[in-house]
């Protein structure tokens, strides 16, 4: 019988494992408590831009700023650390660092992301920097408003006689103005209402309210077109328990308004109904978002129209307008700035919002919102 040798087999597993070590995409270094670095990898040599001699011949903390409290951290949490980082000649990197208890040293990989950070860096400029464009739209709302104002108001003065009577083809040049003027101005409205609700302008005012007036009140804000149109108003509530909700009306208010007002833009005849009931647990599943949240601390306001629906090539992005400046067709820009809205604010009373149609069948706009003061 051969006795196997215990000592070769050591010698084996630790060339094997060197070899895997040596193939890994990522730099890799043993590290023995003290800070000094045993070994390392070819991809080492790369990232630190220094052949294995220099490297070896500096401390791990020498290399990474606190390396040692970093591997410390990467062991105890199990989860990769960022960390800056210095080759030998004092070039600054960032690293993403990754250790594991060795038998009595550690091993260290180690994965450059500098260029990853300068990603998230520009990524967080120009989330400041629109936050920043939105909130000077804001406050310069009325100075962009009002030559609109006055090219719509004179125009529609000088189409109702106050200036005088008109030629045939002036009056015709005259409504061409005061309709692109008045669309204008819903334009700019709708684009100033979604820069300050994405602005850190944006004020909340969270109470006590009737919902059901809330509702009401959007409904009569909107009798002119609707009668207009012809359009039957339903509002069922029945089902809900307590009208009095905690959160904030006018921010829901105009959630509503928006998405009415798309839902009256959609049909030219029938009907738009509201309706209030407590979300089902199926729909909460679905969403993921109210996980081990009780439906009866939520509502879900519908509003379905029987309009001519929405086609799917038209559902893509509805709630996102930055989306649609990418595409050929914009003119559906000013109801996804409209829906853009009613979306960050529905995320502002963490709640979300979201749309289902069929063409030819009509639409509905829901929204699910959390009623009571501990979700604030």
């Amino acid at each position: 019988m051969q006795i196997m040798n215990i000592g070769n087999i050591f010698k084996d597993l630790t060339f094997n494992f060197s070899n895997v070590l040596k193939n890994l995409p990522d730099a890799v270094m043993i590290v023995e408590h003290d800070g000094r670095i045993s070994w390392l990898n070819e991809k080492a040599t790369t990232v630190f831009e220094s052949g294995k001699k220099l490297i070896k011949s500096c401390n791990f903390d020498d290399l990474v700023d606190n390396g040692r409290e970093k591997i410390e951290k990467s062991i105890a949490t199990r989860t990769p650390i960022i960390a800056g980082a210095f080759t030998p000649n004092a070039k600054e990197f960032f690293i993403e660092l990754n250790a594991k208890p060795y038998h009595n040293s550690f091993i260290v990989t180690i994965r450059d992301i500098t260029a990853m950070t300068n990603v998230l860096s520009n990524a967080e400029q120009t989330s400041q920097f629109n936050k920043e464009k939105n909130a000077m739209l804001v406050k310069l709302a009325n100075e962009i408003k009002s030559p609109i104002n006055s090219i719509a108001g004179f125009s529609q003065a000088l189409l109702d006689g106050l200036g005088g009577e008109i030629t045939e083809k002036q009056d015709k040049y005259v409504r061409i103005i005061n309709k692109n003027s008045v669309d204008l101005l819903h334009f700019m409205d709708k684009l100033i209402e979604f820069s300050y609700a994405e602005s850190t302008l944006y004020e909340y005012d969270f109470q006590i309210f009737d919902v059901v007036n809330a509702i009401q009140n959007v409904i009569r804000n909107n009798d002119l077109i609707t009668s207009s149109k012809g359009l039957t108003i339903n509002f069922d509530f029945e089902q809900l328990a307590k009208r009095a909700i905690y959160s904030d009306e006018k921010t829901l208010k105009t959630i509503l308004q928006n998405l009415f007002d798309i839902s009256i833009k959609l049909t030219e005849t029938g009907s738009i109904s509201f309706k209030i009931t407590y979300p089902e647990e199926s729909i909460l599943k679905e969403l993921r978002i109210f996980e081990n949240v009780n439906p009866a601390s939520l509502i879900h306001i519908s509003i379905t129209d029987t309009g001519i629906g929405l086609q799917e090539t038209e559902m893509e992005g509805l709630f996102e307008p930055y989306t649609q400046l990418d595409k050929s067709n914009k003119k559906n820009i000013v109801r996804s700035i409209t829906l853009g809205t009613a979306n960050i604010l529905a995320r502002r009373l963490k709640g979300i919002v979201w749309a289902e149609s069929e063409v030819m069948k009509g639409t509905t706009f829901n929204l699910i919102i959390p009623i009571n003061k501990n979700n604030e």
